[in-house]
């Protein structure tokens, strides 16, 4: 969806002219639009990486510029570049984790969460998301080509829940539970510098943005897990309980990882689909390993 350039210090992020059903890049104003909510959205946990929205000007010669002319081609998120040894996604496969590093990440994140208004008016766009994505999981993962054996028990239980456990969500609605968060919160987007900064928030569509707490820290938490650092979850949990209470059940908290590891697993087969494949020895074993973390989930959910 963007173009991202690299240089010694800094970062630039320019967005394609692309239109899908999640969001629309198609013109200059909508793009313009998106990289201002880039920075808006990501300065709530990464104020010091995201430093400013410029414009790119084309100069009567035809040479793009950032020097000041009558004509802006496009808009570009400026930031500052991070160290990638001290990404969460490096730290874990380096070994170089500890819990005091977690504990600050969830810190970080509870104060977020607190500061956050409830999205109780439009909490019901957090209920539609989990169902719409569920569907679509299941249209993707059922698929002949991809000989998936037990996926459609998986997605059954994992529906099975989303339909008893839906009465539970909307009462954390109700009670003020769910929040606009980040969004997309993995540990290739968490960097453990001071203060830790947490980057690339989804900015193209608000919906995806609304959710439970507990369930954005369990995703973060799910990505770990295919890390191998199993020992995060309860960690994460157990810090963000002590800050915002209120924990959902075990069931719940289930369901929400559950949902996620299918939701991965469909994303990293849609990479199958493209023309031409890119790093093809890839997605399927890493569809696998969250069907596996799937089936640890629904031990819980039918239990």
């Amino acid at each position: 969806m963007s173009w991202v350039f690299i240089a010694d210090d800094w970062v630039l992020k320019l967005k394609k002219p692309v239109s899908r059903s999640h969001l629309d890049f198609s013109t200059v104003e909508a793009r313009k639009f998106f990289c201002e909510e880039e920075l808006r959205l990501n300065r709530r946990l990464a104020r010091e990486t995201y430093r400013a929205v410029k414009p790119l000007y084309c100069d009567d010669g035809g040479t793009l510029t950032f020097e000041k002319t009558a004509h802006v081609i496009d808009w570009l998120v400026e930031m500052r570049r991070l160290p990638a040894d001290e990404m969460l996604d490096a730290r874990i496969a380096a070994n170089r984790v500890s819990p005091a590093e977690m504990a600050r990440i969830t810190d970080r994140l509870a104060r977020f969460y607190i500061g956050c208004p409830p999205e109780i008016a439009d909490g019901s766009a957090y209920i539609w998301h989990l169902l719409e994505e569920h569907e679509i999981n299941r249209e993707l993962l059922v698929r002949s080509e991809f000989e998936l054996s037990g996926v459609a028990a998986l997605l059954d239980g994992v529906g099975v829940g989303l339909g008893e456990m839906r009465g539970a969500i909307e009462s954390r609605i109700a009670r003020g539970r769910i929040v606009e968060g980040h969004g997309d919160l993995r540990p290739e987007h968490v960097c453990l510098v001071s203060p830790p900064q947490i980057i690339d928030c989804l900015e193209f569509n608000r919906s995806m943005r609304i959710i439970d707490p507990y369930d954005e820290i369990g995703y973060l938490a799910l990505e770990c897990e295919v890390l191998g650092a199993d020992w995060i979850r309860p960690l994460l949990l157990s810090a963000l309980e002590r800050e915002l209470g209120d924990r959902p059940d075990d069931r719940l908290l289930a369901l929400y990882g559950g949902f996620r590891a299918l939701l991965r697993a469909r994303l990293c087969l849609a990479h199958l689909l493209e023309n031409p494949v890119r790093e093809p020895k890839k997605w399927r074993p890493l569809a696998l390993a969250y069907l596996t973390q799937a089936r640890r989930h629904l031990s819980v959910i039918v239990a």
